[in-house]
């Protein structure tokens, strides 16, 4: 039967379907132009992928902990800690109390408050993007300001006629910052590592010293733990490698511990 269409008048230039030739489509497939495509993607892959996320409860819990206690144990703290220690734990909890509180203010002043009044300074000026000093560039002033205090520390107390031990625990946290800004300049080392370590050689000589605290065993052994929480969090927190923070660990030991050794 024929069809009632093929004998209908035709439109200039039409093919039947069976002589009509198929152009492939890859042939006539639209080109979109490279601006649309990047339009249409804002957020790149690479930078997605640089930004880590706490995927679940647990994970967001460590994240804010691991900052907590960063900050809780920050470098510039440690002098402190130590000579509450010091005076807590050691014959020198006999001395007074207003001497105490005293040489106690001094340090916390020399130590923490000048130090971290400088490095504010620093980053308004623009010399320094975060004050928790993260990058490894931005460490070189702060290390030599925190060097200054607490060699300067050291010889106030030594000048004080305190135990030379106690002012050796200020100079060997100087001469730790001295071996981490020298390592700084190649390689970045955690701070917070050499610092309480540190404190934990201190402890160790103030039962040398004797007579000291009763549990003093106790205290070397909760300081110890925070120590490697504390290197625990950082490197959670991706600020540093588990190799630099035990390197960070050694530095800031067996500066404090050999200081207090040879200069008695």
């Amino acid at each position: 039967m024929s069809n009632h269409f093929d004998y209908m008048p035709k439109p200039e230039g039409w093919q039947s379907s069976e002589t009509m030739e198929i152009t492939p489509v890859e042939e006539t497939a639209p080109v979109v132009a490279p601006s649309t495509t990047a339009e249409a993607e804002p957020y790149p892959q690479s930078n997605l992928q640089d930004t880590p996320e706490d995927t679940t409860p647990v994970e967001r819990f460590i994240t804010g902990f691991s900052h907590l206690i960063s900050w809780v144990f920050v470098p510039l703290l440690m002098p402190v800690y130590g000579i509450l220690l010091i005076f807590s734990l050691s014959f020198l909890s006999y001395a007074p109390f207003g001497t105490k509180l005293l040489f106690t203010l001094i340090v916390f002043g020399a130590n923490f408050l000048v130090p971290m009044i400088l490095v504010l300074l620093l980053k308004k000026l623009g010399m320094i993007e975060d004050v928790g000093l993260n990058g490894r560039k931005e460490r070189l002033i702060p290390y030599i300001i925190t060097i200054v205090c607490l060699a300067g520390t050291g010889l106030f107390l030594y000048l004080k006629m305190a135990p030379v031990w106690v002012a050796m625990f200020f100079v060997g946290g100087a001469l730790a910052g001295l071996v981490n800004l020298l390592v700084n300049f190649r390689w970045k080392i955690s701070a917070h590592a050499a610092g309480i370590a540190g404190v934990v050689a201190m402890l160790i000589q103030v039962i040398k010293e004797g007579p000291s605290s009763d549990g003093m065993v106790w205290w070397i052994v909760g300081a110890i733990l925070c120590a490697g929480l504390l290197g625990s969090a950082r490197i959670w927190l991706g600020r540093h490698t588990l190799l630099q923070v035990l390197a960070g660990s050694a530095v800031g030991f067996l500066c404090v511990w050999s200081l207090s050794l040879i200069l008695k």
